[in-house]
């Protein structure tokens, strides 16, 4: 009797270690690492709402003393916002249009037709992903300046329609996946090789199409150095660039800078909301059937 008693107890301390270490410790090592993540948004949303007087107070408080809703438009008002926010989107928008054609096509050629040298083309493609921007930004800038293209749009968003190497290879990782006899079927059908693309593989594309799109939209709308290179006029800024004019002769607005980047960073956590089913669909189904 008091064996089997022992051995109960045993067995109940293996069981709780067990739960100790498989549920309870992970889960309060990933609500720490949340809330490490989540501090410095939720900083930016109180500061945003402070009084200047309140933000130079020693201890920092972690809560408003008193909300102050009128940095928001006094932010809009400090400079030309929704000007910046309007080019943004404009250069956002054509960088995502740019990288899902370009790199859709550009994968499909890797991976879904044959033709010699097809492997060796993909493996240089790839090998530019190991070369930093630093390196080619003073050719990239004496290319666009021969051309006069300086202080426009065109640096920002030509890039994307040429196709980058990381959106390349997860794309061609997907089409990898999807079978050949799709493919066969729009051949038997007599329709030609891009009809197959836009009318068979392309409504399959839709989960790693909605990724490439996420990522381009989100790099291009935080895009600070290149814009800085090659825009030398403020009203064709985007609001990357616009938030550092918060600096007056009496120094930062800082109260204004946090509002500001409070309503910049609120549209990309409404992009990633609605599209976060497509966004984690499409990085899973790419990386199991690569």
């Amino acid at each position: 009797m008091e064996r089997q008693k022992k051995t109960a107890n045993i067995t109940g301390f293996r069981y709780a270690v067990r739960v100790l270490f498989e549920r309870v410790i992970p889960r309060v090592v990933l609500v720490l690492m949340s809330v490490i993540f989540i501090m410095p948004f939720y900083w930016m949303l109180i500061s945003a709402v402070k009084a200047p007087a309140e933000l130079l107070s020693i201890p920092p408080s972690l809560f408003p003393r008193e909300f102050h809703f009128e940095n928001y438009y006094s932010a809009t008002q400090y400079i030309p916002f929704f000007r910046y926010m309007f080019n943004t989107l404009v250069i956002a928008t054509f960088a995502v249009v740019g990288a899902m054609i370009s790199n859709s096509l550009v994968s499909y050629g890797l991976s879904r037709i044959q033709w010699k040298g097809r492997e060796q083309v993909f493996y240089i493609v790839i090998a530019t992903m190991f070369i930093p921007f630093p390196v080619t930004m003073i050719a990239l800038f004496d290319i666009f300046a021969k051309f006069r293209l300086i202080n426009t749009y065109v640096p920002l968003t030509l890039p994307y329609y040429v196709g980058q190497a990381t959106q390349i290879f997860m794309m061609r990782q997907y089409l990898m996946g999807i079978p050949k006899e799709i493919s066969d079927a729009g051949i038997i059908d007599g329709a030609n090789e891009f009809q197959i693309f836009v009318r068979l593989i392309l409504p399959i594309m839709r989960p790693v199409v909605a990724v490439v799109a996420i990522f381009t939209a989100v790099a291009s709308w935080n895009d600070f150095l290149t814009p800085l290179i090659y825009l030398h006029q403020e009203e064709i800024y985007p609001i990357s660039i616009g938030l550092q004019l918060f600096r007056s002769e009496h120094g930062l607005e800082y109260q204004l800078l946090m509002a500001a980047a409070s309503m910049v960073a609120l549209p990309v956590v409404v992009i990633f909301l609605c599209f976060q089913r497509f966004f984690v669909e499409g990085i899973t189904i790419g990386a199991v059937k690569g």
